[in-house]
């Protein structure tokens, strides 16, 4: 009978994985087949800019994290690559964060559907956008890179958040203004 079946944490976890990655997956293909690559490619970027943000204000609230240091974001970015069930190593320092992917589930899905000529383009695409939007909820001072993907024929994803040390007043006072007579 239905509601008397209890399901353990991980049955669950997976069943939502595996869910999560085929919806996505599943829209895209729909898309590109009425509108062509490029357009569910954009379609795709816009959803993941909004996705980022209500991942990242989400694991805020529920590691209970206020702050943008480069452990606050290395923490709840672990979470995010936890519930994508990836293994990521994630180390920081007072400058920045790095996340390292030995594998991706992303990559994996399109190798698995035979869409690894498309994964370069979507990497180029979509993990900078996330990524951006992850920075940007922790505060905007962080600068993005991604030196290396699996989907560029790396041997690993690496993310590379570091904090952008601007200091305008400092600046201003060693600048000598300039003469407009």
């Amino acid at each position: 009978m239905a509601g008397e079946e209890t399901y353990s944490d991980r049955c669950l976890a997976e069943f939502l994985k595996r869910s999560y990655a085929a919806v996505d997956g599943l829209w895209f293909v729909k898309v590109e087949d009425a509108s062509g690559f490029e357009h569910a490619l954009e379609l795709d970027r816009q959803v993941w800019a909004v996705m980022a943000k209500i991942q990242a204000r989400k694991a805020r609230e529920l590691l209970g994290v206020e702050g943008n240091a480069p452990a606050d974001l290395a923490r709840c970015i672990g979470l995010k690559f936890a519930g994508d069930g990836q293994d990521a190593d994630i180390s920081h320092t007072a400058d920045g964060v790095r996340v390292r992917l030995p594998a991706c589930m992303w990559f994996d899905v399109m190798q698995r559907a035979g869409r690894e000529d498309v994964a370069r383009r979507i990497g180029e695409v979509i993990c900078p956008t996330e990524m951006a939007v992850w920075a940007e909820e922790f505060g905007g001072g962080y600068e993005v890179g991604i030196p290396r993907r699996l989907c560029a024929g790396c041997e690993c994803c690496e993310i590379v958040f570091t904090g952008a040390h601007t200091d305008t007043a400092a600046n201003a006072e060693e600048k000598p203004a300039s003469d407009s007579h």
